[in-house]
């Protein structure tokens, strides 16, 4: 247990952000599913629409540190090819 109180101080910042970042993680997986599931739908304009907000909801997150950026960047390819192979399917 935190003795001193800078120690302390850094212990109450620590849960707080964690509870933030947790929240963050949860809005940022529900995007990413809200594009899974529309490519399972086979709709391809929602598809698209859900990609893009999901692809600024990554870069957010990457930003406020709750992922890498690498991570980010494989994350968006990996669904913008499903959302291309489901646009070019249906084409």
């Amino acid at each position: 247990m935190a003795n001193s109180p800078q120690a302390k101080k850094r212990a109450r910042q620590a849960e707080v952000n964690r509870i933030r970042n947790g929240g963050q993680r949860s809005k940022l997986r529900t995007f990413v599913k809200k594009v899974l599931v529309a490519i399972k739908a086979g709709d391809k304009t929602q598809a698209v629409a859900a990609f893009k907000v999901a692809e600024s909801v990554l870069d957010s997150s990457v930003n406020k540190g709750i992922i890498h950026r690498n991570k980010a960047a494989r994350g968006k390819s990996r669904l913008n090819a499903k959302v291309k192979a489901l646009v070019l399917a249906t084409a």
